[in-house]
């Protein structure tokens, strides 16, 4: 029996890649049985003389879009400037980054379009994200990147425009320099195929898509949108069930009007739990 991780699927066939070696595998009929399919990304056991897997070892995170588990690291690209840094968009990739038990780093991209004053103005806001425990880093600095991702399971998301194929070139030379598609930029040129893989880049394992693509709070309900917002935890509220919304003697309210807590923050949580409403009254109507 050997153990590893699933790297590509097709159909009903596996990618297996254990000690350095690949193995294209089957899967058993128990599987069906039990309403669970094996992923790309599963940690598994293989039998290494029918090459069928076995077992599939408990995961820590499920995606469906990509169709993936067991992913480390969600790299968010985030452009500072042309397109305009979006909080509202930040604050959404890291509740469902969160929610979904994986681990948010920001890269911010297009810092060399910035003047004088609108780096003054971005200053606060770095600081503000790696206080409430949030990693940040640029696409200059990309040691400290590579440092932070390797050996990881990443995917990656950031809106359109933001770096995220320029970014995997700087990470591997051998890659085309110039700016495309990142199945392209992957020598996988235009997709044919709705399968999931994964590459390696150096010592960084990255899911073959964009990331989210859709980023959406549909699996998430108001409580662990709450959970999401780290700097909330730090306040302890009169009522334990609060939500931090028009309940009096609200410690997050205080703290918001303290200026403890930054408003866009804030502002983005009040938009995402009327979102996280609307999409509970739809799923029970």
């Amino acid at each position: 029996m050997i153990e590893g991780r699933i790297t590509k699927q097709i159909s009903n066939q596996y990618r297996v890649t254990a000690n350095g070696e690949d193995y294209v595998c089957g899967a058993r009929g128990k599987f069906r049985n039990l309403g669970l399919s094996p992923l790309v990304g599963d940690i598994v056991k293989v039998n290494d003389n029918t090459l069928t897997i076995e077992e599939i070892l408990p995961r820590k995170n499920e995606l469906d879009r990509p169709v993936v588990s067991n992913v480390d690291i969600a790299l968010i690209v985030t452009s500072v400037k042309k397109p305009d840094l979006s909080l509202s968009l930040l604050d959404k990739e890291l509740s469902v980054v969160l929610a979904n038990d994986i681990k948010p780093v920001i890269c911010l991209t297009k810092l060399d379009l910035l003047n004088k004053k609108e780096i003054n103005e971005l200053k606060p806001l770095i600081k503000y994200y790696k206080k409430i425990g949030i990693l940040l880093t640029d696409n200059k600095h990309l040691g400290k990147l590579k440092k932070i991702l390797k050996n990881n399971l990443v995917v990656l998301t950031g809106q359109t425009g933001a770096g995220k194929s320029s970014l995997l070139n700087k990470l591997d030379k051998k890659l085309n320099l110039e700016t495309k598609p990142i199945s392209v930029v992957l020598n996988r040129g235009v997709h044919t195929t709705r399968h999931t893989e994964i590459y390696k880049i150096g010592k960084i394992y990255f899911v073959d898509t964009p990331g989210f693509s859709a980023l959406d709070l549909k699996n998430i309900d108001s409580e662990k949108l709450k959970e999401t917002f780290l700097e909330f935890s730090k306040y302890n509220c009169d009522f334990k069930d609060c939500n931090h919304l028009k309940e009096k003697r609200c410690k997050v309210i205080d703290a918001v009007s303290k200026g403890e807590i930054l408003p866009s923050r804030y502002i983005n949580y009040t938009r995402f739990i009327k979102e996280c409403h609307e999409n509970n009254r739809k799923l029970y109507k």
